[in-house]
């Protein structure tokens, strides 16, 4: 038996530069890194030094303030660099990699004949854990901690995202041990979310309370389905975790290995091939882009809450995405008059755009006005379908007023929730830069 999920609030948001179903290898990336900025709150206590000579799956750091949270190589190779910022702060683990893969060898598991606890230490111990979000406040699990649910959603709305579907498709035996583990983690069920239309495998994993989830973005974020099937209190714990890292968990179990192989999909306007690669974990920019783009933006992960990288740079640890699109710096003559682009998406009827519902749009990363007030419009309420009133929990973290926060439910959102509202609110302000400061706070005053 299955729980549906139908969404109306939102915004299916059409844009050209869908990848294509057809899955390529990567050219091996000449150096690997693991970037800990990528996991939020944690400061990390380092176990290497530059030029050690590691195995994939050797322990690289692990957290300062949770020390079961340890971070491993996603790569057999050497430690070429550390990469400090300001106040000695860690930014990058540089890794040369080997020719020829080694893997630190790793006791297997049935999880389902396993005691729980002895589960939990495996995952933690060897770098799992590093997979696994916690709700509230978006941040790594505790291994410490046993969650009321896990909630795993296998149906990504965002614009021009990767199908987690296609990405499973070779590998459901692993992705479904994977669920098999994560039933060990908590004291409730693990919840998987599929689209409604889908007639694929996925429907068939065992040992998990199916959710189908129909409607616009963002029906397939994971707090989304949290909010309508086990809302968070507070106090309570919730743990997330990508489909693709399921199945990482599922093939350290069964084969003993940890292998850190990502599959991204190169999408957007902007880009010249549109499809999928196999590569690995901290892979470079331009191990999987053959020459560096133009004038235009890189974003690790979805357009709307992915994170703009350099060329030169590292796709982000848990991105499915490399997104292309042009950058808006040309300046449209009377843009500000309607009709005048018709190209040009808007919920607003003073576009003609809501004439052509589905039109697949080009699209630039030009904001089209500055940050101006908040006005009451009612435009946050359009796209989120969460019951809380988005603009009033946005004034409550710019306050930093804890206890309207908590009233107005900060326990159940993070910031990829409010990506819509940075794309279509007037009034331009980075709701989602204001949310996460707002759920930094509660960590701080309230843990």
């Amino acid at each position: 038996m299955s729980i549906d999920v139908r969404v109306k609030r939102g915004l299916k948001l059409n844009l050209k530069g869908e990848a294509e179903k057809i899955l390529v290898d990567a050219p091996i990336s000449k150096t690997i890194a693991v970037q800990p900025p990528n996991f939020h709150s944690i400061v990390p206590k380092m176990v290497v030094k530059e030029g050690a000579k590691l195995k994939a799956g050797d322990e690289l750091f692990f957290s300062k303030y949770s020390d079961k949270t340890r971070f491993v190589s996603p790569v057999s190779g050497t430690v070429k660099e550390i990469v400090r910022g300001e106040k000695r702060r860690i930014l990058q683990i540089v890794i040369s990699p080997d020719k020829e893969q080694e893997f630190k060898e790793y006791p297997t598991m049935d999880p389902l004949k396993t005691d729980a606890q002895k589960v939990k230490d495996h995952v933690f111990s060897s770098g799992l854990g590093a997979l696994i979000m916690q709700r509230p406040y978006d941040i790594l699990a505790n291994g410490e901690d046993t969650p009321k649910a896990i909630f795993v959603s296998a149906v990504d709305t965002a614009p021009l995202s990767a199908s987690q579907e296609f990405i499973l498709k070779n590998k459901m035996n692993f992705f479904q041990t994977g669920i098999n583990v994560l039933t060990k983690l908590t004291s409730g069920k693990v919840h998987l979310g599929v689209d409604k239309d889908s007639t694929g495998e996925i429907r068939n994993v065992q040992n998990v309370e199916l959710i189908t989830v129909k409607g616009p973005h963002p029906a397939g974020n994971v707090g989304v389905q949290i909010h309508k099937v086990n809302p968070i209190n507070q106090g309570e714990r919730v743990w997330t975790i990508r489909p693709e890292d399921v199945a990482i968990i599922g093939e350290l179990f069964e084969t003993g290995k940890f292998n850190a192989e990502r599959t991204v999909a190169v999408v957007g306007n902007a880009a010249k091939e549109t499809k999928y690669f196999k590569t690995i974990i901290g892979a470079e920019v331009k191990s999987i882009l053959s020459e560096e783009p133009e004038n235009t933006r890189i974003i690790s992960g979805n357009v709307l809450s992915g994170q703009k990288i350099d060329y030169n740079n590292y796709i982000n640890y848990h991105a499915n995405e490399l997104t292309l699109i042009p950058e808006g710096n040309q300046y449209r003559m009377f843009g500000w008059i309607p009709f005048t682009y018709n190209n040009i998406h808007s919920m607003s009827k003073t576009s003609l755009s809501w004439l052509f519902p589905n039109r697949k749009y080009d699209v630039n990363t030009n904001l089209n006005g500055e940050e101006r007030a908040l006005v009451v419009t009612g435009e946050m309420e359009e796209v989120m379908p969460m019951d809380i009133y988005p603009m009033q929990l946005i004034k409550a973290c710019m306050a930093g007023d804890i206890e309207k926060m908590e009233s107005l439910g900060i326990y159940e959102v993070i910031p990829e929730d409010f990506a819509l509202i940075d794309y279509t609110n007037t009034s331009k302000i980075e709701a989602q830069d204001i949310i996460r400061q707002g759920l930094d706070l509660m960590i701080t005053e309230v843990g």
